[in-house]
């Protein structure tokens, strides 16, 4: 039943692009089933529910499955031997002065729950962060906007982090700041087995005068458009459950700051339940 309804009902005949219950019980016959309530009882049965949709693209990566096996291999590194191998999720987040919308409890009737935006400009703030996927600690930077000086950086602070690693692994998207010249010259070993599309404009060498800090890093490029694979990203989402949507925060931006930082704080020194609520570690 639930491969069915999985499917386009187009495929079976039917004019629409989402079933109904009518379609159902017409597809379905050899049930015998006679009302919409007896269908709909018999989903409730199976455990399947009318539910909202999600956005969702696959990815058309070639190398997804290649990929994949480079993280798995890594993280195994990490589990075995946490003090010489470390294994990061990176991403990068952009919150603003003015609230997020949201639910929230109100009165009944035609109240409605309200998001208190301020006169002032909709100042943006950016965090990067790196998640340790066997610890759960959170290296993360609060900055007006990320470039490439200040992706450089933060990778020191990784490294700063973790001062005996002799390898640390970072998976991270696609974002083409991840891979400039300047940015790959700080790695020890900056080769690249898959190479992201790159600006046209770029420079393909680093800059003449730049240091190299010769990181133990290593890059690991997660699929494009594969979001799902980058733990992290629900690290954000707690962030805006707990804080963003609905912030009474709007006249008063460093204080907004200092909340997410507070926030993030917390999992400084790694956390379980940052790896359980990431799906890192099992309930």
């Amino acid at each position: 039943m639930l491969k069915v309804v999985r499917r386009d009902p187009h495929v079976l005949g039917y004019a629409q692009s989402r079933w109904t219950l009518k379609a159902m019980l017409n597809c379905f016959q050899w049930l015998r089933l006679k009302t919409l309530g007896g269908m709909s009882s018999l989903l409730k049965r199976l455990g399947i529910s009318y539910k909202r949709g999600r956005d969702y693209v696959h990815s058309p990566d070639r190398f997804y499955e290649q990929k994949l096996s480079d993280m798995a291999l890594a993280l195994l590194r990490a589990w075995y031997d946490p003090q010489h191998y470390v294994f990061l999720y990176l991403d990068e987040l952009s919150y603003y002065r003015q609230p997020s919308l949201a639910c929230d409890w109100e009165a009944q009737g035609t109240s409605q729950a309200l998001a208190r935006r301020s006169h002032k400009s909709n100042t943006c703030g950016r965090i990067i962060g790196a998640l340790n996927a066997i610890t759960g600690q959170l290296t993360y930077e609060q900055r007006s906007h990320i470039d490439v000086t200040g992706l450089s950086k933060f990778y020191q602070q990784v490294r700063a982090d973790y001062p005996h690693a002799v390898q640390i692994y970072i998976a991270q998207d696609n974002w083409p700041v991840h891979f400039h010249p300047n940015v790959l010259a700080q790695l020890q070993s900056p080769d690249l087995p898959y190479h992201p599309k790159l600006p046209p404009n770029w420079p393909t060498s680093p800059s003449p005068n730049l240091e190299s800090a010769k990181l133990p890093i290593r890059f690991l490029c997660l699929p494009t458009y594969a979001s799902w694979l980058n733990p992290i990203e629900k690290l954000w989402r707690w962030l805006k459950q707990q804080l963003l949507h609905l912030h009474r925060f709007s006249d008063d931006w460093p204080q907004l700051k200092h909340q997410v930082a507070v926030f993030l704080n917390q999992f400084r020194h790694g956390s379980l339940d940052l790896l359980r609520y990431v799906g890192l570690l099992p309930d």
